[in-house]
């Protein structure tokens, strides 16, 4: 895996802080900004509200989008259910 430097500014007080919570997680300074960054970046991405689907696969989802609606006993069960704060 090759990889490159990326540098970022930060301020006094915030690279105490970063570097206060490396040492906590027993972490050099620059795997711990890389770590926590990445993770920042993988839930950034999990929130988008955009679907793609690629030109290959559209087909697909409109055969399945389109056929009809299946019963499901249990997500039927599931919704006769009254829930926990309702109680």
């Amino acid at each position: 895996m090759t990889t490159s430097v990326l540098s970022v500014r930060v301020s006094e007080a915030e690279r105490s802080l970063l570097e206060a919570a490396s040492e906590q997680a027993r972490t050099s300074l620059s795997d711990f900004v890389r770590r926590k960054a990445v993770e920042a970046a993988e839930m950034d991405m999990l929130e988008r509200p955009v679907v793609i689907i690629p030109a290959k696969d559209w087909a697909a989802f409109e055969a399945w989008a389109d056929r009809p609606p299946q019963k499901i006993a249990a997500l039927e069960e599931l919704a006769r259910t009254d829930t926990a704060w309702r109680k």
